[in-house]
């Protein structure tokens, strides 16, 4: 029968409460969680509970919060949970060499790609803006690089034309905490192959930014179509309309050509809004209008009109 797992869990977002879950119905102990400081968000700029530690906290399980792992405080704090592992999932604090030899078994990272492609701050929207067909999880034995640690597990899964940073989210959040709990069986059996990435094929994956969001026509309907699906839900592409930001949230494309300006509305449908582009058409699915809720295509035509307007100014 294998031992039980003293285990420290990192995680700050949504994207990192399904491993924790896992864990907390696993066999294992979970003997702290480690996440961000609460900071104030919403236009309250109330102070709240981010994901993770709403769920230790709903599962009574020691919660640490220290602005920096790099200072003796931090490291003594960590050192006296005595832990076996500790499992990182989208932190956010750098993990000083001191920490990563703490536990017994190091520490272990479930990151939402397939190393050493997209390592960073934002892999699941990167593969998805640059039009990857594919993405997955890696979990890693992390070291003091960024993302660089050996590789012990990877699945794959396809990124459909429909796909939204939102889904494909989900899917790695609860792909992850099924990877975790197999690796651990692993680790415990002895039975870990872990494989070294190659540096050559390596790309970095950018955070992102509001400012990023705003579509440039003169890119191609292909493009401006996988960011409108990369950026929802969050920083949600937007076009200027009459100087205001319009965001599209859902979109399709179409490779025709047009001879109108990029931007130029030149059809509209129940089944979408045909913007001209650089190379190709820009279907809109799904838009919201400044100070508007968001709607979907049908319902914004029953009572208004894009009709021959230039977007993007």
């Amino acid at each position: 029968m294998t031992e039980i797992l003293r285990i420290i869990y990192a995680g700050t977002p949504d994207f990192a409460v399904p491993a924790l879950q896992a864990l907390i119905d696993s066999k294992h102990q979970v003997v702290a969680v480690y996440t961000q400081p609460d900071r104030p968000a919403g236009r309250g700029r109330k102070v709240t509970f981010g994901p993770v530690k709403q769920l230790a906290v709903n599962a009574e399980i020691p919660v640490e919060q220290p602005e920096s792992l790099k200072t003796d405080e931090a490291l003594q704090q960590l050192v006296t949970y005595d832990a076996d592992v500790m499992i990182v999932a989208a932190y956010g604090l750098i993990l000083p060499k001191a920490v990563l030899e703490t536990p017994k078994y190091g520490c272990l990272n479930i990151h939402g790609s397939l190393l050493p492609k997209w390592r960073g701050a934002a892999p699941i929207h990167r593969a998805i803006q640059m039009g990857d067909e594919e993405t997955g999880i890696t979990i890693m034995q992390m070291d003091v690089g960024l993302d660089t640690g050996d590789m012990l597990l990877k699945s794959r899964l396809p990124i459909t034309e429909k796909d939204t940073g939102e889904s494909i989210h989900d899917a790695l959040a609860d792909q992850g905490a099924k990877d975790l709990l197999s690796v651990l069986v692993q680790l415990q059996a002895g039975a870990l192959n872990p494989e070294k990435q190659d540096e050559t094929l390596a790309t970095y994956a950018h955070k992102l930014s509001k400012a990023e969001a705003e579509i440039d026509w003169e890119q191609s309907a292909k493009h401006i179509d996988n960011t409108v699906r990369a950026f929802n839900p969050w920083p949600a592409a937007y076009t200027l309309y009459h100087g205001k930001p319009m965001k599209i949230h859902m979109s399709a494309y179409a490779i025709e050509s047009s001879d109108r300006d990029p931007g130029t509305v030149i059809d509209e449908s129940k089944t979408g809004i045909s913007v001209a582009t650089g190379d190709g058409v820009l279907i809109i699915k799904r838009l919201q209008m400044p100070g508007k809720k968001a709607m979907d295509v049908q319902d914004f035509l029953n009572g208004h009109s894009l009709s021959s307007v230039v977007l993007g100014q």
